[in-house]
């Protein structure tokens, strides 16, 4: 059965083409992909990947355990820092790529592709270690981008947390448009931007602020 994002009021009335990807109906444009791209070159653009993953994995034993099944050094990453990485079979083959986010030593968030979700949680719950907890978290959170020069200008208005003291690739908890959420400074556009992580019934109200 094909799921909906909680943005998808919002994609049915800005006229989205939805096309079904990874059992989500996604927008693919709204008003042509030269429009979109340069609005996020030069302006600003919003981006609903509420089908990605979420992963949360926690305990004493937290950082070992992904030190152990991914490729990159969890250990190096300080907390409110994001880091990207890896899971491969024994022979080389990627699973998956993905964001690993650490709030501290025994509690990361995984931020895994929405094509390879079961996948990947098959594979982390078979290698799971004694003191450390898997947790599937993906139906309770949503995730909006918003890319481009612009960014600031928009969602610095919303939120007492000041934007330009999260560096790349960090994020932090806070408070935007009202609603508490993770916001991180990441994104795949090239542009200055941030995905914020919340909760799906805060969804609408946030993509309107």
């Amino acid at each position: 059965m094909t799921k909906k994002t909680p943005f998808y009021e919002r994609h049915l009335a800005l006229g989205a083409k939805l096309v079904d990807f990874a059992d989500f109906l996604m927008p693919i444009n709204y008003s042509g992909v030269n429009h979109e791209h340069m609005q996020v070159r030069e302006n600003v653009g919003v981006f609903d990947v509420s089908h990605m993953g979420e992963f949360y994995v926690e305990g004493e034993k937290a950082e070992d355990y992904l030190q152990s099944i991914t490729i990159n050094n969890v250990k190096a990453l300080n907390d409110g820092q994001a880091q990207y990485t890896a899971m491969c079979y024994p022979d080389g083959g990627i699973i998956d790529d993905f964001l690993i986010y650490r709030f501290h030593k025994n509690k990361f968030m995984l931020a895994v592709n929405a094509s390879n979700i079961a996948k990947d949680y098959a594979w982390a719950e078979k290698h799971l270690i004694d003191g450390a907890s898997l947790r599937d978290c993906s139906d309770e959170t949503a995730l909006l981008a918003i890319q481009g020069p612009n960014t600031l200008k928009v969602l610095q208005k919303l939120t007492n947390t000041k934007l330009t003291d999260i560096p790349f690739y960090h994020f932090c908890e806070g408070i935007l448009a009202g609603k508490k959420l993770l916001i991180s400074r990441t994104g795949y556009t090239g542009e200055p931007g941030f995905e914020l992580y919340h909760k799906p019934q805060d969804s609408l109200e946030l993509w309107d602020s």
